[in-house]
């Protein structure tokens, strides 16, 4: 996958951030979009041979699309500025999520602003078995390269209903956005051993993913 030549194809088109100049270099982006999409099925590979519980997911199906959602957001751009995709999709927002952009570049998992049923069924988790989170969470190498789950803005001031404000994972219960996020730099991505890097997080996030998935899916 050539990264510099993503970049540049994602800067000249914030700069023309309009249909027209996407219909006058849809070759150039197909191109891109098409290696992009090859350098995502190699990474389903290698994480199916490193997870026996990897859920395979093409590239193809992962990717996401380049197009802001006029509809519900109608003061964005008509383009995004990045390339994103999420493997291993057992859930539908559980998977690992992957974003290369000139602005932003992460790798990312967990449930975002969940449904209230994928909410309760995490807390329900969280109720039966608190202690096996806060382990993952506290284990030191989580901690650095995650620096913890992201802070949760809408997080409850009070207790979940049918929960008691004493219980003793009470701060994880008022949660309502589980999920964690590696930042990357373009020299990160722009490195020989970028692919090993994701392996990486990959690894270290999987604990935080799968008891957040065994939670929504038992």
């Amino acid at each position: 996958m050539d990264f510099t030549a993503l970049f540049q194809f994602l800067q000249d088109l914030q700069n023309n951030n309009h249909k027209e100049w996407m219909d006058d270099n849809r070759k150039r982006y197909q191109n891109i979009r098409n290696s992009f999409i090859h350098w995502l099925d190699e990474l389903d590979g290698r994480f199916a041979a490193i997870d026996p519980t990897y859920c395979s997911t093409s590239g193809k199906k992962g990717i996401n699309r380049i197009n802001n959602n006029l509809l519900f957001h109608p003061n964005k751009p008509v383009y995004k500025d990045h390339f994103a995709a999420g493997l291993d999709q057992l859930t539908k927002q559980g998977d690992f999520y992957i974003q290369i952009g000139i602005n932003e570049c992460e790798l990312a998992g967990g449930y975002w602003k969940p449904d209230n049923k994928t909410l309760n069924s995490i807390r329900e988790a969280i109720d039966y078995n608190g202690e096996e989170l806060v382990k993952i969470l506290n284990k030191h190498s989580f901690k650095a390269t995650f620096g913890g789950m992201i802070p949760d803005k809408n997080m409850l001031k009070t207790a979940p209903k049918g929960y008691s404000s004493d219980h003793k994972h009470i701060d994880l219960l008022k949660h309502r956005t589980f999920a964690v996020i590696h930042s990357l730099t373009k020299e990160d991505i722009l490195s020989n051993n970028f692919t090993d890097k994701i392996i990486e997080v990959y690894k270290e996030m999987l604990p935080f993913r799968r008891y957040l998935n065994k939670a929504v899916t038992v």
